[in-house]
């Protein structure tokens, strides 16, 4: 998968650079990485890729638990809630 789709900024790539970094900062890391994937593309769909091209290579890093953490929590195959005026109502009314 191309890396420009899983990690537009490079954030990840980057948190893999940065020597004694924390687990608090790489979770902050992965807010804005998630905040800027690009339309169309999931937490769920990026994130193997990601532990595919870095875990590997980087073993005990903090940004392995984080990513496994985002891949746990991914919600792409759990169907949206719908609140509101949406759930009461039909669609089309």
């Amino acid at each position: 998968m191309d890396s420009a789709a899983t990690d537009p900024k490079g954030l990840i790539r980057e948190s893999y650079r940065i020597e004694g970094i924390t687990g608090y900062e790489c979770r902050s890391i992965f807010v804005d990485w998630a905040l800027s994937l690009p339309e169309g593309m999931t937490a769920g769909r990026a994130i193997p890729a990601l532990l595919e091209q870095y875990a590997a290579d980087h073993p005990g890093h903090p940004m392995n638990e984080v990513l496994r953490g985002g891949l746990d929590a991914s919600d792409d195959d759990k169907p949206a809630r719908r609140g509101g005026r949406a759930a009461r109502v039909p669609p089309g009314t």
